[in-house]
């Protein structure tokens, strides 16, 4: 239940990598431990790249499901749509004509079209 088993790359970094590093730290002084540690960040970012490409390369692309068709409607479902849309529609002319006037109006009837017109180049069941 350990850690995977892998082979260490040219990208890793060793334990001696990281004694030189500390080493010339303390020969250098502080002036230059900005540098150090910013060569140090640049080589572990590349040790991370590379295990983490090595990782996708080795992982199946994700399975792809297909969307399922909308349901075709049948002659009496788009019956039912159009005269409950009229049947709206005449309500909700009223309040939009009362309320908005013109305007409204121009919505509603709009809206009453394009429902229809979708509904009518929907897939026919037959």
């Amino acid at each position: 239940m350990g850690e995977p088993s892998r082979e260490p790359s040219s990208q890793d970094i060793s334990r001696d990598d990281l004694k030189a590093t500390l080493a010339a730290r303390q020969e250098l002084g502080a002036e230059f431990e900005p540098a150090l540690v910013e060569s140090l960040a640049e080589r572990l970012e590349g040790v991370i790249e590379a295990r983490v490409d090595s990782r996708l390369a080795q992982q199946p692309p994700p399975a792809m499901h297909a969307v399922p068709a909308a349901p075709a409607l049948t002659p009496r479902m788009r019956l039912t749509l159009a005269l409950g849309s009229m049947g709206i529609a005449v309500f909700a002319t009223a309040a939009a004509g009362e309320f908005t006037g013109l305007p409204g109006v121009v919505v509603v009837w709009t809206g009453v079209v394009l429902v229809n017109v979708a509904a009518a180049f929907s897939p026919r069941q037959r």
